[in-house]
């Protein structure tokens, strides 16, 4: 009985993992077999369609958000946080793999996969391959994991809802403001959530196994 109840949270997990794992794997195929789908140029077009001085300086802002700089800013912030002020060196190593594993295993899928970026319409200039999307993927792992972890502590309903909507907010602009300056193709960034949110799911049943192994150790 208690075996069961220790799996038990970790089957939504696996739910999770295959589907984004299935879904990562289609949207492969189709960036690499039809690069210039028009799947992806008709939602280019349209997001880019919207250009406007003012809204370009957002997405700029939102992309320099989801930069590698200001990426490395908040996690050095994150964890300088869970070490030395709330010393959770557990939930400090889960936010470190997450992050690290994440922009890992976004430099092999790019070596993998060497799609080229965009050519047409670029408000900014990137170099490296497209897909998936180093500022997606690095988003997702960041505010996912930290809203994982900040979940666990924030008790309100209306804060765990604040958390989540600021979250996806954020990693939404970021995401958005990609193809708004035209440095990658929506399936770029499609495939980037699938791949990060796969890698998060990995790390949160393995933090949620080891939690639960330990109060049961404990006791």
């Amino acid at each position: 009985m208690r075996q069961s109840q220790k799996q038990g949270p970790l089957i939504p997990n696996f739910i999770f993992g295959i589907l984004a794992l299935i879904g990562f794997s289609t949207v492969a195929v189709i960036a690499v077999k039809y690069p210039l789908n028009s799947y992806d140029l008709n939602a280019a077009a349209w997001v880019q369609s919207l250009e406007t001085e003012p809204l370009t300086s957002v997405m700029l802002f939102f992309s320099m958000l989801g930069s590698t700089k200001f990426t490395i800013l908040i996690a050095l912030l994150a964890m300088g946080t869970l070490f030395f002020v709330l010393q959770h060196r557990m939930e400090l190593l889960f936010f470190f793999v997450s992050l690290g594993g994440a922009v890992l295993l976004n430099l092999l899928l790019k070596l993998s996969f060497q799609r080229q970026r965009p050519i047409v319409h670029r408000l900014v200039e990137e170099t490296g391959f497209s897909f998936p999307s180093g500022h997606a993927m690095a988003a997702f792992a960041l505010y996912g994991a930290l809203a994982f972890l900040l979940w666990r502590h924030i008790k309100p309903r209306w804060g765990r809802i604040l958390l989540i909507i600021l979250s996806s907010l954020m990693v939404f602009m970021i995401c958005i403001s990609r193809i708004y300056l035209g440095v990658h193709y929506p399936s770029d960034i499609v495939g980037a959530l699938l791949a990060s949110g796969l890698w998060l799911n990995v790390m949160v049943g393995i933090f949620q196994w080891y939690k639960g192994r330990s109060i049961a150790v404990s006791r």
